[in-house]
């Protein structure tokens, strides 16, 4: 495994990246996502019935590809954001981190100590079964993204001081969650919400961290990117199944209209 995170150099660099999330727990699904040249793949334990040794076996499919693995963590939890970081992935996006102290905890359970408090072990596969410990040990720190989601209002309210905490590399809009928090159940298309988007946008992009968010149509996508957004998640493993089955069935409906 290597030690190095070409993400996050292209993020320091300021270039966009682009990734999918994993959510149907399937490694035959996370191989055929790697081979299709995004830049991540992120593996989710908050939305998705995966455990962490079903991450681990999805992060192994994708083994022989340069995707970089990442992974959205189930809560902001030290102990399972360790599990999670234990099997090797180089990014952990955190969700529902309101405030600075909470963001100061996120980014503490993903560093080793004096930076933090995650627990040190050699004998996972993030450190390859001892096989390269301390080159793991001495890298981790400086080549792991640590993202947190910013998706209340609250977390708006404070985000000035989540975007000073040192050891915080990127911010992710949860459009849906943000709505929800606003009181637009499931609608982040509301004037108020976008509005609210928009706020989040100035603030972020005028910070050393970087923007991230999900788009669900390639427009969407280019207008972040064009706005300054770096990281987007461009499909969902299960939802484009879905809606590839849906347009292929409606396509056979419409022109013969059997069934």
């Amino acid at each position: 495994m290597s030690m190095t995170n070409p993400v996050k150099r292209k993020l320091e660099n300021g270039q966009r990246t682009i990734g999918g999330f994993l959510q149907t727990t399937s490694p035959v699904a996370a191989e055929i996502m790697s081979q299709s040249g995004f830049d991540w793949l992120i593996v989710d334990l908050e939305h998705a019935p995966g455990d962490f040794a079903n991450l681990q076996a999805q992060l192994q499919a994708m083994n022989g590809s340069e995707v970089v693995p990442f992974a959205r963590a189930p809560w902001n939890d030290a102990v399972a954001i360790k599990r999670i970081l234990d099997t090797g992935v180089m990014g952990v996006l955190i969700p529902y981190v309101n405030t600075g102290r909470e963001a100061e905890a996120a980014v503490a359970a993903c560093k080793y100590p004096p930076q933090g408090i995650r627990g040190v072990a050699g004998s996972p596969r993030a450190a390859g079964y001892t096989g390269n410990v301390m080159e793991y040990l001495t890298s981790a720190n400086a080549e792991v993204i640590v993202m947190t989601a910013v998706e209340t209002t609250q977390a708006v309210e404070n985000l000035d001081e989540i975007l000073a905490v040192e050891g915080l590399d990127g911010i992710f809009i949860g459009p849906v969650d943000l709505a929800s928090s606003m009181g637009h159940l499931g609608n982040p298309a509301h004037p108020e919400v976008q509005e609210m988007i928009a706020t989040i946008e100035e603030e972020v992009l005028a910070s050393d961290k970087f923007l991230g968010t999900l788009a669900a149509t390639w427009d969407k996508a280019s207008d972040c990117f064009e706005k300054g957004y770096q990281w987007i998640v461009l499909m969902q493993d299960g939802a484009s199944l879905r809606k590839a089955g849906d347009e292929m069935v409606a396509s056979f409906r419409n022109a013969y209209g059997d069934g």
